[in-house]
């Protein structure tokens, strides 16, 4: 059995690719910052020494690396650099320390690298444009991740923006979804003209593994859906799924001056790479937060 550490266990994401690592047999267990679980550890990814004495205690034969500081608004611009850079090279030092043989280290980038660009399906080779210290630093993390590919056999990830059961309210989809659960007749909302490729948090989890899995090594590739809707859409369909419509309401406190109007992916390299499609709809996604699936 195969020993995993996911680091970030604890996360949105993280408890997602858990739960789709254990259901295929891998011996799983997680770093977290603080508050362990079953089968967690505590650890600073900014904190070297500590890093290395527990990757060398837990001894994984892979990685998926999904901790990080990945709220674009947070206050705190250094622990960007910090967590997402610093703390990216801190574990893969200790994984090289180790000197037990690797089978793959998959570390979650981020779409933000790109920026604003005026396409609406991005492939992997379109050039990057952080606009936000979150995309900056992320983007600092892949170059300097790259440069150790010919000692570590590492995968980077892109993934666009997504969604589903369990995710915060301060992220978009899950605060429209949260007002229409409550039965609110206004919300208030920032930039409306704005559009996304959205994908299902669980369809993201399982796309971790399936790269895992995959022979691809040294290689950066995207995690998206393909498909775009704008904010008026899942207003739309969430209108549709409570049986009510929603006032709308521009807040100018959250309107970003640099935010990205259009973001959408090219996922051709993921379905090259492992031949898995997505399971769920943005509507199915939507009716399971909806409804606390």
């Amino acid at each position: 059995m195969q020993r995993i550490l996911v680091t970030g266990s604890n996360g949105f994401t993280g408890r997602y690719v858990c739960e789709s690592l254990t259901a295929q047999g891998y011996d799983v267990v997680g770093l977290v910052r603080s508050n362990p679980g079953v089968n967690e550890w505590a650890c600073d990814l900014a904190d070297s020494a500590a890093v290395q004495q527990l990757v060398a205690q837990l001894n994984p034969q892979g990685v998926i690396h999904l901790a990080a500081q990945s709220f674009v608004g947070h206050a705190d611009e250094r622990e960007f650099y910090d967590i997402n850079l610093f703390g990216t090279l801190n574990l893969l030092d200790a994984l090289e320390e180790k000197g037990t043989p690797l089978r793959k280290v998959v570390i979650a980038s981020s779409a933000n690298v790109y920026g604003p660009v005026a396409a609406e399906c991005i492939a992997e080779t379109g050039p990057p444009n952080p606009v936000n210290h979150y995309a900056m630093s992320k983007l600092a993390m892949e170059y300097m991740v790259k440069a150790r590919w010919d000692r570590t056999p590492v995968l980077i990830t892109r993934p666009f923006n997504y969604t589903g059961p369990g995710q915060q309210d301060r992220f978009l989809i899950a605060k429209i979804v949260s007002h229409f659960r409550r039965g609110e007749a206004v919300i208030e909302l920032g930039n409306l003209d704005v559009a996304r490729d959205f994908s299902d948090v669980r369809d993201i989890a399982n796309a971790y593994v399936a790269l895992y899995e995959s022979d691809a090594v040294s290689e950066v590739v995207n995690l998206c859906s393909g498909k775009i809707y704008g904010l008026g859409d899942i207003i739309g369909m969430m209108n549709k799924l409570a049986g009510y419509e929603i006032e709308v309401r521009v807040n100018p406190a959250f309107v970003r001056d640099n935010e990205i109007k259009v973001l959408g992916g090219d996922n051709g390299k993921y379905l090259s790479l492992t031949g898995v499609t997505a399971k769920y709809s943005l509507s199915d996604t939507l009716q399971a937060m909806l409804h606390g699936a």
